[in-house]
């Protein structure tokens, strides 16, 4: 209503700058813990909802920062994004940061542009599992697995059992189908500036520099610089938060109400933090 009202307005009281409206989406995908709430749908759905609704924006930017995580949170926050441009009829900016790799990447492609800083690492179309076997080690240390199931195949894959073919041969099936979904994403959105060299989709990750010249970026730059360019000198990036809550979190460790120490969640975010790590420290971050 204010920005109606300006028009009319004589001088500087009637001059509005172009902003275009910022969202972060930073961290490992769908790794949520108690004291690490991790990059899912819920975590960044108000914050998109606001940023698309700015009437006046001409475009929407994302600042993606992640090295992967769950597939399934990667494309749901992929087909919120499409959905939100659509509805309101926005371009949307992609600028990576330190990385967009594999659901990173996924998310990035929800763009109408990439753009990456020459350092910045992007790629890594596939999908992994890893885990470890203990079997031999329990055995050593004289530890008895018990475990009792309905269902033959309860167990796939348990890390105290020895590893079975068939058993590996079917989670490969299902990173196949999940890797076919990522690959076919990536086609139809930039299929008309890929290069047609295979290693694309073999899983390989590049810089910035070399992503450009397989199509998996459109240019190199950086957030302020490109907005400046293409809307104006006067043109301003509004970084959007997510919304503050008057209620407290509940946090996962602390004092509780009787002096003593509350360690709920602890041991999920230990795991979680050595998880996240993990992925960022395979892109050398």
């Amino acid at each position: 209503m204010l920005n109606k009202i300006r028009k009319y307005l004589p001088g500087k009281l009637g001059k509005t700058k172009p902003t275009v409206p910022v969202v972060r989406l930073h961290g490992a995908i769908g790794m949520s813990t108690p004291l690490r709430p991790g990059l899912t749908l819920s975590s960044c759905a108000q914050t998109l909802e606001r940023a698309f609704k700015v009437k006046e924006a001409p475009a929407v930017a994302l600042l993606v920062n992640s090295p992967g995580g769950s597939p399934v949170q990667s494309r749901l926050i992929y087909t919120r994004i499409r959905a939100l441009a659509e509805e309101h009829k926005k371009d949307v900016l992609v600028f990576v940061e330190d990385v967009a790799a594999s659901g990173g990447y996924m998310i990035a492609i929800a763009g109408d542009e990439i753009i990456a800083d020459p350092s910045s690492i992007v790629g890594s179309i596939g999908v992994v599992s890893a885990g470890f076997g203990f079997n031999d080690l329990i055995s050593k240390i004289g530890v008895e697995r018990r475990v009792y199931t309905a269902g033959e195949k309860k167990v796939l894959l348990d890390p105290f059992r020895p590893e079975r073919a068939e058993d590996v041969e079917h989670l490969k099936s299902l990173q196949q189908e999940i890797h076919e979904t990522f690959t076919g994403m990536v086609k139809e959105r930039r299929g008309d500036v890929l290069n047609e060299a295979e290693e694309i989709f073999s899983g390989l990750f590049w810089t910035g520099q070399k992503a450009r010249d397989l199509g998996l970026v459109d240019q190199l730059g950086d957030l302020r610089s490109v907005v400046k360019e293409r809307f104006g000198k006067d043109a301003e990036p509004r970084l959007f938060g997510a919304p503050r809550s008057i209620f407290p979190k509940r946090q996962g460790i602390g004092v509780d109400a009787l002096g003593g120490l509350n360690l709920q969640g602890l041991g999920d975010d230990v795991i979680s933090s050595l998880e996240t790590r993990a992925l960022w420290a395979r892109y050398g971050l």
